[in-house]
């Protein structure tokens, strides 16, 4: 675990801000000492390197807190694209630095003002932000999360995860069996309900994330027990399968 003062070295985000992360309900604490100091741990640490990083796609920090909150949100898209950005913009500041010694150096014509253009980066900035904000499925979630508490949101984050918890409890059983079955409709129902309409094509997407071997399968498995991730993916595969999708 580290304080607050730890994390804002470590990550150069100043402590009043970490403070309003918290107070916005974009980066709580993992827990609170007795004497009410904030406390992070390594998940927190993550979470705050995703921040960062839709921050510099200029992200506005109610949309940060969606995405991340989303329950098919994708740490290695999201990197695909920031590391992309990174590289666009990498090579708008060697267009500028080249720009700026042929000046000096009077190789270089004063009238040259393509090295300033950053159409490209701005296309792809907008790129991506229309690629995890005009789905009609992010549309509904960001209406439906709108006017939640941060206690009601973590009360459905529990709610969900207690039905990976009980994937996990017949995880010896066969995807095709009758009570992983009734998990995946289960699980289906209640993304539909609390986020997003879960359609039969968005749910076989999920659980391909969910069994992939990234973030979602090891968040899982941390609550649910090692295999349940896996055993949930191949369940909803084989429900999807009977329903030919």
């Amino acid at each position: 675990m580290k304080t607050v003062h730890e994390v804002s070295a470590l990550s150069g985000v100043s402590i009043r801000t970490l403070q309003y992360y918290d107070r916005i309900g974009l980066l709580p604490p993992t827990e609170r000492t007795e004497a009410g100091y904030r406390l992070y741990d390594d998940a927190a640490l993550e979470r705050l390197q995703q921040i960062l990083l839709f921050r510099a796609l200029q992200f506005p920090l109610k949309d940060i807190r969606r995405i991340l909150d989303r329950p098919d949100f994708d740490r290695n898209r999201a990197l695909e694209q920031q590391i992309a950005l990174l590289t666009l913009q990498k090579e708008h500041l060697e267009n500028l630095i080249l720009l700026a010694t042929g000046l000096k150096q009077g190789g270089m014509s004063t009238m040259d003002f393509t090295a300033f253009d950053t159409k490209k980066i701005d296309d792809y900035a907008a790129e991506a932000k229309a690629a995890w904000g005009a789905t009609p499925e992010y549309q509904e979630f960001a209406k439906k999360d709108a006017n939640r508490t941060d206690a009601e949101r973590s009360g459905i984050t529990s709610q969900m995860m207690a039905i990976f918890a009980r994937f996990g409890a017949v995880k010896e059983q066969s995807p095709e069996s009758e009570p992983a079955q009734a998990l995946v409709q289960e699980l289906q129902d209640f993304i539909s309900s609390h986020f997003y309409r879960c359609s039969d094509s968005v749910l076989k997407g999920l659980g391909q994330l969910y069994g992939n071997g990234g973030d979602f399968t090891e968040n899982i498995n941390a609550v649910a027990g090692d295999g349940a991730a896996e055993f949930a993916s191949a369940a909803i595969a084989a429900y999807c399968a009977k329903k030919g999708v």
